[in-house]
């Protein structure tokens, strides 16, 4: 009887880790807004992420914020500033995402 091997998309596969902290309709495009325009206000980014709601624009970066994909920095001023930015994490995306770009140009040769 042969050896059988669990789905590569079980819970404990770092793709789908991955996938899970970079999914969804929204993520990339904050990830992209903050790797081009850099620390970005939350109102720069709602201006800059076309389409995207107050709300999910909160949730997104909330849920980016637990995955260590962006980095909150709130100061203390009047009006308090909140800025977010990419952590070093979500730089080293920066290649792989270039990558998929890549791939998708040169399907369409």
């Amino acid at each position: 009887m042969s050896e059988t091997k669990p789905c590569p998309c079980s819970e404990q596969c770092f793709i789908q880790k991955a996938m899970n902290a970079i999914g969804g309709k929204w993520k990339l495009p904050v990830l992209c807004s903050l790797a081009v325009n850099g620390k970005s206000r939350y109102n720069d980014l709602l201006r800059n992420v076309q389409g995207i709601s107050n709300t999910m624009l909160s949730k997104t970066l909330k849920e980016m914020e637990k995955d260590e994909l962006v980095l909150r920095r709130e100061y203390m001023e009047i009006p308090v500033r909140v800025e977010y930015e990419l952590t070093e994490r979500a730089l080293a995306l920066k290649p792989i995402l270039l990558d998929l770009v890549r791939w998708e140009q040169e399907g369409h040769r």
